[in-house]
């Protein structure tokens, strides 16, 4: 699973973020801070916040003095999850109730709001330029990748180029901007800073498509919500994406039923046939593929740190989506 073989360096950044969580985290509303709360408590993979961590450690600066801005990165991607949740009526979340269902929709978009804004309060008045135009940039690409994957959803025609539009607006802008920031942050060359952020913006792509590929094979305990979720919400994922591309009709066939069906996403029967269809069109395979393609191109873009020991812990943690996405097989 992602982020399950990091070294140990990755590891002890991971639990400086926990520790910070437990101690640190309020806001100045009791009922946002609960919602945030239990969200932070459900777990998650922290990867955005140990990209800054990491980031600021490589442009040599002790990451523990960027733990406020790391927390940020992480506290900004659960915004994005209580209004995603919202959009999209998920039940779950990291295996717990999604914030609406407990809260409501109006108190949970209200609290995703409220985040944003006290977050962008806190940068603005911490940190320098650019970070506060990197983050509201982010937010920006975010939202408009959001919109375009509503817009997508059912298109059988939906085009690889289009989905890597959605993914590199919709998960990687933080991942970049997340590594971006840490390394501003800590003094970095713009070199860096930039090399940093291509990175982030890679391995977010990556780390999008190997979500997608875990929503066809890992059991809802491995992925905190339910098999083929993805189909259920008419998403256009590039496993599927790629089946299509085959020609396989009877496969186009059965997604268009399946999407045109008010029912449908309730038979459990019926979506473990069309994952069992997109393995055999090879769209699994492929998208094992993609993931490795762009985890190596995030690799790749680590060449200006020079031979460096957080280099390699930048390549470890990419690494591990390529475990994530070939233990699937």
């Amino acid at each position: 699973m992602i982020g399950e073989r990091p070294q140990a360096a990755a590891l002890d950044l991971h639990a400086l973020v926990e520790a910070f969580f437990r101690t640190s985290f309020s806001t100045d509303n009791p009922i946002i801070t609960e919602v945030v709360r239990r969200m932070l408590n459900a777990g998650g993979k922290r990867l955005r916040p140990l990209l800054t961590l990491m980031a600021a450690e490589a442009s040599g600066a002790d990451p523990r003095n960027h733990l406020p801005l790391a927390a940020y990165m992480e506290l900004f991607h659960v915004a994005t999850l209580i209004h995603d949740d919202v959009v999209d009526r998920a039940q779950t979340r990291r295996g717990v109730n999604a914030a609406h269902i407990d809260f409501g929709n109006r108190v949970s978009v209200l609290a995703g709001d409220y985040l944003f804004a006290w977050i962008f309060r806190n940068i603005t008045r911490d940190y320098p330029h650019p970070i506060p135009h990197i983050l509201s940039s982010a937010l920006a690409d975010i939202t408009d990748g959001e919109v375009l994957q509503l817009r997508a959803l059912g298109d059988l025609d939906a085009s690889v180029s289009s989905y890597i539009e959605v993914v590199t607006k919709k998960t990687a802008a933080l991942f970049a901007a997340s590594a971006e920031c840490g390394a501003i942050a800590a003094g970095a060359e713009p070199a860096q800073a930039a090399a940093l952020r291509a990175f982030g913006m890679y391995f977010g792509i990556a780390f999008q498509m190997l979500d997608d590929l875990l929503d066809m094979t890992a059991t809802q305990a491995q992925i905190g919500k339910p098999v083929g979720n993805d189909l259920r919400e008419h998403k256009m994922t590039l496993p599927l994406i790629f089946a299509l591309r085959t020609g396989d009709g009877e496969l186009h066939a059965a997604v268009e039923r399946f999407y045109a069906e008010e029912d449908a996403a309730e038979d459990d029967a019926r979506i473990a046939e069309i994952i069992t269809a997109v393995t055999r069109a090879g769209g699994l395979a492929q998208t094992v593929e993609a993931v490795a393609n762009y985890t190596e191109q995030a690799k790749a873009a680590l060449v200006p740190l020079g031979n460096t020991p957080m280099r390699t812990n930048f390549e470890a943690l990419a690494d591990t989506l390529i475990c994530g996405a070939t233990e699937r097989f």
